[in-house]
């Protein structure tokens, strides 16, 4: 029987669709390795391990792979990715997007790189609980993954923050009763209401 080395903090296994993830023994979290190939999946997982024992060395080490593949990929700012998208947009998008990079709130991310960014980044931007910010930050970080110019996501969609506060009491019961004056309260409108506001 095999035993786990557990002074690893990833370990490979494979899911029963025969793709390959990563299991981190910290956390308790796993990730896609993207592939079905067992060298692959043993290539990348001794890649974590050993980044996870020499940050700084590995972090120079990667920087070279990085440069390798997409010479721009270990300089890129979110500046630039907000910029990208900007430049794909038209019309009234174009201007809505124009004026939502300029939020204040991404100061601290512009000169940012984009390969290196940490949750702690994504967290100051979010401090004030902004909507906008969260919702257009959200939209960024996604446009970097599709890119492929961000390795992982910077925040498990699990730990996002909501992009609303909970209503207060007052405002549940307030929008309540308007949905009850708009539609009544036949029987068919009960589960609609569950779902938008739990059990009432």
């Amino acid at each position: 029987m095999k035993t786990q080395d557990m002074t690893q903090r990833y370990r490979k296994f494979k899911r029963a669709w025969g793709m390959w993830y990563a299991f981190d023994n910290a956390t308790g979290n796993s990730v896609s390795l993207k592939t079905r190939v067992k060298t692959e999946a043993e290539q990348k997982v001794h890649a974590m391990n050993e980044t996870e024992r020499q940050p700084a060395i590995n972090l120079g080490l990667a920087r070279v792979y990085l440069n390798a593949t997409d010479p721009k990929l270990a300089t890129r700012t979110w500046q630039e990715v907000m910029e990208n998208i900007v430049a794909k947009k038209t019309d009234e998008t174009r201007r809505r997007w124009e004026v939502a990079i300029k939020d204040k709130n991404f100061d601290c991310l512009r000169n940012q790189t984009v390969c290196e960014t940490r949750p702690e980044h994504f967290d100051r931007a979010l401090a004030d609980g902004k909507v906008s910010t969260n919702v257009y930050l959200r939209r960024i970080h996604n446009h970097a993954l599709g890119m492929e110019w961000l390795l992982k996501s910077v925040i498990p969609r699990l730990q996002r923050p909501r992009n609303t506060p909970p209503l207060s009491s007052v405002n549940r019961m307030r929008s309540v009763e308007t949905f009850t004056n708009c539609c009544g309260t036949p029987a068919r409108h009960k589960r609609t209401r569950h779902v938008c506001w739990g059990k009432m």
